[in-house]
């Protein structure tokens, strides 16, 4: 179970874009796309046979899953993430994810 979900609200710890927060967009093993965090320029040439034009392309790259930690919406502070394992009675034993700082569970 991957700690850091697509939806979830990060911060970065760590890299040029320390301390921006936003939006996870994706996630992949080891790297996130995070809304209006590393973006860069790409240069691209017209491609007519795929109605491409070209310019100056604005667009968000992967940062590294360790830079980022999950954000606290009750302390607005960046938190770790624990798997905690919930047995409910007449169901299956499943594993939430929970802030290791007050212990409460994130909501997916």
């Amino acid at each position: 179970m991957n700690k850091i979900h697509k939806g979830d609200q990060v911060v970065v710890i760590a890299g040029k874009d320390k301390g921006r927060q936003g939006k996870v967009l994706k996630v992949t093993d080891d790297k996130v796309v995070v809304e209006g965090v590393n973006v860069a320029k790409r240069h691209t040439k017209p491609n007519p046979a795929q109605g491409q034009e070209g310019g100056i392309v604005v667009k968000t790259m992967p940062i590294a899953i360790s830079n980022v930690a999950i954000l606290n919406p009750k302390t607005k502070k960046a938190d770790r993430v624990g798997i905690k394992v919930v047995a409910e009675e007449g169901k299956k034993v499943r594993r939430v994810r929970i802030y290791k700082s007050d212990g409460q569970t994130i909501e997916a």
